[in-house]
């Protein structure tokens, strides 16, 4: 196996082939480098506030996450409802559910001195599997140009066919996230990409940033969207003012869960709202 790279022209039916068989593909140059220094722009206040990083054994000790993006960062909305990550999603996601959602949004700078992240998959925080089926599928943004020496992120081929469900524990023991992952640390390929580009890998996929061993920070944007009839990562409501969800098209906060699915989630607006 190797990671398929296509460029923005390629057909979405292709990544999506990749995709199912490698469980990862990189769309090189996907928006224009101008989009990503934009964002990087308006979220660096929100990244300088962070000193260091989590002190989080996954999290990293030199790694700085920043969520409520949609509140902080209207810009990274041309990314959430990009055209290429919706026929990525709606090729795998709509087999199994009648519309999908926003599962989280994440901005996530590695600084220099940071160690490899341990292999996880982002639908570990569902505890089970389903043969043939997939919860969600992640969009990881270069804001930066992502390098074997910055920290590209660490892509385990494959792992999505051979991954089994892994018995859930509680929120205090973080191997919940990470079953079996030791067993994969050798056989890891990095999404090695310039800036504006977009590594896709399946939910099952086994993958986790790179070493930054630079003297420069490296940032992205992970954005994954989950079935329609799962629970979201992050809970845009809240993090996500009304008032500033109003601004965003009709698209975006059906995308941020303003939509129900079949009767799930159903709302009656009060009068007086």
């Amino acid at each position: 196996m190797e990671l398929k790279y296509f460029n923005a022209d390629s057909d979405a039916n292709d990544i999506i082939k990749a995709m199912e068989f490698n469980g990862a593909a990189v769309v090189e140059n996907q928006v224009d480098s101008t989009i990503a220094d934009i964002i990087l722009g308006e979220l660096r206040e929100h990244f300088d506030k962070i000193e260091k990083g989590s002190d989080s054994g996954f999290t990293g000790y030199r790694t700085r996450w920043v969520s409520r993006l949609l509140a902080i960062s209207k810009s990274s909305a041309k990314l959430v409802d990009q055209t290429r990550v919706l026929e990525v999603a709606d090729g795998i996601l709509l087999k199994h559910c009648d519309n999908y959602r926003l599962g989280s949004l994440t901005a996530i700078e590695i600084l220099p001195g940071e160690k490899e992240q341990v292999l996880h998959s982002d639908d570990g925080i569902y505890p089970l599997r389903i043969p043939g089926m997939q919860f969600q599928i992640s969009a990881m943004w270069a804001l930066d140009d992502f390098t074997e020496e910055n920290g590209a992120t660490r892509i385990v081929l494959g792992s999505h066919q051979n991954y089994s469900a892994n018995t859930y524990q509680s929120e205090e023991n973080i191997d919940y996230f990470t079953p079996d992952a030791k067993a994969y640390q050798d056989n890891t390929v990095q999404a090695v990409m310039p800036k504006g580009s977009v590594l896709f890998y399946m939910g099952s996929t086994l993958h986790g940033g790179g070493e930054n061993r630079t003297d420069k920070a490296r940032a992205g944007i992970i954005n994954t969207y989950s079935l329609g009839w799962l629970r979201q990562e992050e809970n845009q409501y809240l993090n996500v003012p009304k008032n500033i969800a109003k601004q965003y098209s009709k698209k975006v906060q059906k995308l941020m869960g303003y939509e129900v699915h079949r009767t799930l989630g159903s709302y009656h607006e009060a009068e007086d709202e």
